[in-house]
């Protein structure tokens, strides 16, 4: 036996005894992370956490396999010289043989390959053995002498797995991973919370109880308080009661910044949105508003954040009485007692035994409440048609013309006295309501796929609705509830007459400092593929979830192609926009694109951006691009507060979006004329010749606009209302059979001959 053969060999055995020694101690001292938790014991409690803190299975589909790099260069073919030439199909039947030993496939998956990774792993190794024209000198030999029968088939994991980790690093740093990405016991991440002794108070009631009203009470008599809501204009309206009655309080949301104090000193009050209140300044009393949304799906994150982290000796929590339990047992994990208040409705409201059924049995006071804003037009449209004049509220509408809309409502001395609004008026207005009135309820809904789901409102959506009917403050004193067609009212009260689910979880989110360190370790992965594995390895108490990540992750895929360092990028990925809004994303991409070439977005390329300046709307088209070019300056408000030199005319931006919403707030109050003048458009080509947004930049899916498409070759050629609103996904068939069947039964008319063509066929009866 030749010199070099015999180093080979002891060369050989030396990695087979290293392997092995690292695999068993990797074993010994990955440990198990235990978390102790001080709280009360009870039953529930124990089988909630009994199940929790277990690693859940890895979604390896999520782990990209790399090219690998090889180094035949350097050693030429050395093990050749020294054996001899491969056998090539030889060396298939051995590796082949490797792949289905039941042994290799255990090792492997103590080694972190699952059978998916193992599989394509296996794959990967084969090729490379398989194809390259020489191989590392220590794997030729080993390989010649399984061949030769000098050899065991096993002899070749460790190179196996050398292989396997060049194509998959991240299982050389998966233990690091899992720590990261370890969210059991967030309570500990606020340690300025945990120093002091925090008094939780929660006051807990329906809607129109007076249980947000107790909490200001306190937070104006503190030294110093802040308040946390889910909405600007919630925020807008406790800055405002608080400096007018005598309380010093500084605005604080996502896209403004208004401190009281001319020289820019803060004040000891503020009233922020739930994402930007402050988890490191002390406070004397904090206000964490709607606390049943730390269920969120999206946003309960803020609350988890501001509940477990807020610096404030007294915590006022408000919301739902569902909540109490839970919020009492989240309290254990930082050893704080609750103190609850409860509270009843100060005004009743009853459900009616009747349907409204025809817009003309509608009465001053009445809401409608529509959940898409294609049915707010088209209601607001007959609303009209009888002479009768309505307010419009709908959640894309910028908060001063909702203001607008709610303040012409609440004049007893304007005319209108109807209002058709979304679920937007569930939280954030005053109205003077004395009927609210379900147009429906079910929720339409577009998946990520594009396609229509439809579910029915849960118990606490409808209850939150309803209980705007009769305001405490309102000229109303007894509220009504009821829907707008028959067959939807035993339904409604059979919605009503259920208890509200109690909350189960609060909302988690993966932070910048987190996925900074996720990209340390696996630096060829994309921000997006960095989230993936993040939420996949994450580990989470029983008292919380992982909230949905998936507007993140499409801002993530559409600017991955633009170089941004990862700060940066994630920053700009947390920018609330509205995904469906093609003017709003394309606006985002060259804000991002202009950002990444290190040249600030000036005022003169934003106006250059969105034509600006832009007229009051001629039709529906152009209101709902006036709404995105709000939406794209709220966007560049936002993004200036948190890089200030790149975005530096925030106040230029500010006073034309003032001027945007005055030109939106004269279409709104103009919307049905709005939607005449669109009626009156007989064409598509003329339609998008005269507005400003074509129909391809129409705020819905593609599989909306697939789906009008489509039904343009069924309907008749008749330039109607109805064909149009059908055509551009406005209305959809069962609406319009819906309206046709009313329209009947107002006019009297048989209903074979009331109904007209549909589809070429006339509807019988």
């Amino acid at each position: 036996m030749s010199v070099n053969r015999c180093i080979y060999l002891l060369s050989r055995s030396h990695i087979r005894y290293r392997v092995c020694a690292s695999t068993s101690l990797s074993t010994v001292s990955s440990p198990s992370t235990t978390q102790h938790l001080t709280r009360r014991t009870f039953n529930k409690l124990s089988t909630r956490h009994s199940s929790s803190g277990s690693s859940r299975p890895l979604d390896t589909s999520l782990f990209i396999p790399l090219a690998v790099k090889t180094d035949e260069d350097a050693e030429g073919s050395v093990g050749a010289e020294l054996t001899k030439p491969l056998d090539k199909s030889e060396l298939l039947k051995v590796l082949n043989r490797f792949y289905k030993r039941k042994e290799m496939q255990k090792l492997a998956s103590d080694q972190g390959l699952d059978a998916r990774l193992f599989h394509q792993a296996f794959v990967s190794f084969r090729k490379y053995v398989l194809e390259m024209n020489s191989l590392n000198a220590d794997l030729h030999i080993i390989l010649n002498d399984i061949c030769c029968g000098a050899g065991h088939i096993d002899d070749i994991f460790p190179y196996f797995m050398r292989h396997a980790k060049q194509i998959f690093p991240m299982l050389d740093c998966i233990d690091d991973l899992r720590k990261i990405s370890d969210l059991r016991v967030p309570a500990n991440w606020y340690p300025e919370a945990r120093a002091i002794q925090r008094k939780i108070v929660f006051h807990a009631g329906p809607t129109n109880s007076g249980k947000t009203y107790h909490a200001i009470k306190r937070y104006l008599e503190a030294k110093s308080g802040v308040y946390c809501g889910p909405l600007k204009l919630l925020a807008h309206e406790i800055y405002e009661k608080s400096n007018a009655a005598g309380v010093p309080c500084d605005l604080v949301t996502g896209e403004e910044r208004i401190f009281v104090d001319p020289e820019g000193k803060p004040s000891g009050h503020i009233a922020s949105t739930i994402e930007m209140c402050s988890v490191t300044t002390p406070y004397e009393v904090a206000v964490i508003d709607e606390i049943q949304m730390i269920k969120d799906p999206a946003r309960g994150w803020a609350w988890t954040r501001a509940l477990l982290g807020l610096c404030a000796e007294e915590i006022h929590v408000c919301g739902e009485a569902a909540a109490v339990d839970f919020i009492t047992e989240l309290m254990f994990t930082t050893g704080e007692e609750v103190e609850v208040h409860n509270y009843k409705r100060l005004t009743p409201f009853s459900i009616s035994n009747h349907a409204v059924e025809s817009l003309d049995n509608l009465k001053p006071g009445d809401c409608i409440v529509c959940f898409s804003k294609n049915d707010i037009y088209s209601i607001s449209r007959q609303i009209e048609i009888r002479g009768l004049e309505c307010a419009v509220i709908y959640g894309s509408l910028p908060p001063g013309t909702k203001l607008a809309q709610a303040k012409k409502f609440n004049d007893p001395d304007d005319p209108c006295k109807i209002l058709v609004a979304t679920d937007a008026i569930g939280m954030g207005l005053n109205l003077s309501i004395r009927r609210i009135i379900f147009n429906s309820l079910v929720k339409h809904s577009l998946n990520e796929k594009g396609e229509k789901e439809v579910d029915t409102i849960s118990t606490s959506q409808a209850l939150q609705i309803a209980g705007r009917a009769g305001r405490f403050s309102s000229v109303f004193k007894e509220g009504e509830v009821t829907t707008m067609h028959r067959d939807d009212l035993p339904v409604l009260k059979e919605i009503l007459g259920k208890p509200v689910d109690p909350i189960a979880t609060a909302g988690l989110h993966p932070t910048a400092e987190q996925i900074e360190m996720f990209a340390y370790h696996l630096p060829q992965a994309t921000l997006s593929n960095l989230i993936d594995i993040f939420v996949s390895l994450s580990q989470v108490d029983g008292l919380y979830f992982v909230c949905n990540i998936d507007d993140f992750k499409f801002l993530a895929d559409m600017i991955q192609h633009i170089p941004l360092n990862l700060r940066s990028r994630y920053v700009f990925c947390t920018a609330p926009i509205n995904k469906k809004q093609p003017f709003v994303c394309t606006s985002f991409l060259k804000f991002a694109r202009q950002f990444s070439r290190d040249e600030p977005l000036t005022f003169n390329w934003v106006c250059r951006q969105v034509n600006w300046p832009l007229s009051p709307p001629k039709n529906i088209k152009d209101l709902v691009h006036l709404e995105a070019v709000h939406d794209v300056l709220d966007l560049y408000l936002w993004l200036s507060y948190r890089f200030m030199d790149m975005f530096p005319d925030a106040n230029h931006i500010r006073e034309i979006q003032k001027e945007l919403d005055e030109n939106i707030q004269i279409g709104v109050r103009n919307i049905t004329r709005l939607i005449r003048v669109t009626d009156s458009q007989p064409t598509d080509t003329e339609s998008n010749s005269s507005s400003t947004v074509p129909v391809s930049e129409m705020p819905q899916r593609k599989g909306r606009v697939l789906k009008s498409q489509s039904q343009r070759k069924e309907l008749p050629r008749k330039s109607s209302l109805s064909s149009r609103l059908l055509r551009d996904g406005l209305l959809t068939k069962e609406l319009l059979q819906q309206l046709q069947k009313e329209w009947a039964r107002e006019q009297g008319q048989n209903e074979d001959k009331s109904i007209p063509v549909i589809n070429g066929k006339r509807k019988k009866k």
